[in-house]
């Protein structure tokens, strides 16, 4: 079964899809958006860690740990909700970053089985947008109703994503489309 959102947030992006498939026991995501704004004020939203709770559905604690060089340790905490059912995430996460060109993170310990992502950043400075894809998945290590878990999981991605991305197109609107 694969799952598509043509999502449409008050804002500048010409593109949001988002797209999630079962895998089994977990979900596949696919997310793209075409954002005008500059590639450093995208990579200033999606490395602002720290805050991602301020503006990111479901995530409710988010800090980083450790930090060497281009790579992270960052724990968070938060859940994926459906209807009136409510499933609790807290990973520690390894994020690898390579500015500006991607973003790329992996399970170490939590209550997930399986939870990998990767943002990746394709700048076209003629024009001043970016068109920024995700790809992730995860795969919970705790029991989840069949059909309302993996519900649950893909609308926590449709909703974080687009999220994200309406963040970066605020910051971008506020101060002027640069930085």
């Amino acid at each position: 079964m694969l799952l598509a959102a043509q999502v449409a947030p008050a804002g500048a992006a010409d593109e949001l899809v988002v797209e999630a498939e079962r895998r089994g026991s977990g979900v596949d995501v696919r997310a793209r958006a075409l954002i005008a704004a500059p590639a450093s004020l995208v990579w200033q939203v999606l490395t602002d860690y720290e805050h991602l709770p301020g503006f990111i559905p479901g995530i409710f604690r988010s800090s980083v740990r450790l930090k060497e060089g281009n790579r992270l340790l960052l724990e968070q905490t938060g859940e994926a909700r459906f209807l009136l059912f409510s499933f609790p995430i807290e990973v520690r996460l390894e994020v690898l970053e390579w500015p500006p060109e991607w973003i790329s993170s992996r399970v170490v310990s939590g209550n997930v089985r399986r939870m990998n992502g990767r943002y990746e950043l394709h700048q076209d400075s003629s024009r001043n947008n970016v068109l920024l894809r995700y790809y992730g998945e995860i795969e919970p290590d705790f029991a989840l109703p069949p059909i309302v878990g993996i519900a649950a999981l893909r609308i926590m991605a449709e909703e974080q994503f687009t999220a994200m991305v309406m963040e970066i197109e605020r910051r971008a609107q506020s101060s002027g489309g640069s930085r």
